[in-house]
């Protein structure tokens, strides 16, 4: 159940995709009948409709209309101006921090086949603790198990790189520094995952001859500005004032809100959402909202930019007026998502590059899913068959370097290479 305040978008039914989500827009208090019935029009006409049975075919369809905006194709199709601003633009805020005229149909057509032909995709699930000790945590854990180690304050400056002597380039290492230390490693292959601008600081700039790499700098982040606000009570528990003020236990809206009426079109109770952590007895909500667009609060100071959340959050919620905000605090980030406009899916690089032994991960990277911690795990799964695919090459490659070393330095040449 996706809640907009007093709205809701609720997929819970006795039965799945695609039901529930036809379900969920017929009963939506959104949206006026006619803005619903234009709604129904344009998803009919749209390629969700294939995914039902064909989807790949559907997502080749949804792929071609990568070069118009959402609006356009929505409108176009029968849709209204009304659902954009109630519905879309909240949701495009949540998906790629820019609203329907700027972001691609592409983007916000996966979201709609992933709910129209997978029951699970319309769950909203909240980690229960900070990402730290819920996400990363036990990934790090299962890497180390398994002989994986972390070099954290070690950073890469350099990528190294040859050509073979029939002239395909590879990468004969990483100049990594920590302080005043200074060491190359070395690998039989080279996976940067990276955002989009720690990928444009990696890249060697000669790389730019190849369009491929070229491309990549044409994808650029969007600013977002996370705050945090931290009361002494409950500020989403609008029914029982009482209740709001006590801070023994967390009461109010449990889920994930959106709001067409705010500067965050998508904000939570931590407290309340991911209780593990955040939640701590003698305090009360921890409002987390996310600033999309960030453009407009990047040149602002943080006091400036509480200001104007807190404001916000009370006219909202006017019961929480009496409540005083006890702890903020703001991150801006300059570049996070790549801005998924119009035409920006061309220049989305495979994860297999023109240099043989050097491939990218990264949500940014091509792949059927959007930009996002699930493009980013789907994209981590096709770098890794990709380097599968190359084995018997890169072991040729291995062997063909350390012959030439050899050839030109008797005696001096290692079959052993460094790992990370």
């Amino acid at each position: 159940m996706v809640s907009i305040l007093d709205q809701e978008l609720d997929f819970r039914f006795l039965v799945g995709a695609p039901l529930h989500g036809m379900k969920a827009f017929i009963a939506t208090n959104q949206l006026e009948p006619f803005d619903k019935v234009a709604n129904a029009v344009a998803l009919a006409t749209s390629p969700v409709v294939r995914a039902l049975v064909d989807p790949e075919g559907a997502m080749r369809d949804i792929l071609d209309l990568d070069k118009v905006s959402f609006s356009v194709w929505f409108i176009s199709h029968g849709g209204t101006r009304v659902s954009i601003k109630r519905m879309w633009d909240p949701i495009a805020y949540a998906l790629g921090f820019i609203d329907c005229d700027k972001i691609s149909a592409r983007c916000m057509l996966t979201i709609f086949s992933f709910f129209a032909t997978k029951t699970e995709a319309s769950v909203l699930r909240m980690l229960n603790g900070s990402p730290d000790e819920r996400l990363n945590g036990p990934i790090a854990k299962y890497i180390k198990e398994n002989g994986g180690r972390f070099h954290l304050r070690w950073g890469c400056r350099e990528v190294l790189y040859d050509r073979t002597s029939e002239g395909k380039t590879y990468v004969t290492g990483l100049v990594m520094t920590k302080a005043t230390e200074k060491q190359i490693v070395k690998a039989d292959a080279y996976v940067a995952a990276c955002d989009v601008p720690g990928i444009h600081r990696l890249l060697p700039k000669p790389w730019r001859e190849w369009e491929f790499f070229d491309n990549i700098y044409k994808l650029l982040g969007v600013p977002v500005v996370t705050v945090q606000l931290r009361f002494n009570g409950w500020v989403t528990e609008m029914q029982d004032l009482e209740a709001s003020r006590q801070l023994q236990r967390a009461v109010g809206l449990d889920n994930l809100l959106y709001s067409a009426d705010a500067d965050f079109s998508c904000f939570a109770d931590l407290a309340l959402t991911s209780p593990e952590d955040y939640f701590k007895e003698g305090e009360g909500s921890l409002i987390q909202a996310v600033l999309t667009p960030g453009d407009p609060y990047m040149p602002l100071s943080n006091e400036q930019v509480v200001k104007n959340v807190h404001e916000q959050v009370l006219r909202l919620f006017p019961s929480a007026n009496e409540l005083e905000m006890t702890w903020s605090s703001v991150v801006k980030i300059g570049q996070s998502l790549y801005r998924e406009a119009p035409g920006m899916d061309l220049f989305r690089p495979d994860q297999k590059t023109p240099v043989s032994n050097f491939f990218l991960s990264g949500s940014y990277t091509k792949q059927d899913y959007i930009d996002s911690m699930e493009g980013a795990t789907l994209s981590g799964r096709q770098t890794s068959a990709r380097i599968n695919e190359v084995g018997p090459f890169l072991h040729d490659l291995r062997h063909k370097v350390a012959k030439t070393k050899s050839e030109a330095s008797p005696g001096s040449a290692t079959d052993e290479l460094t790992f990370v």
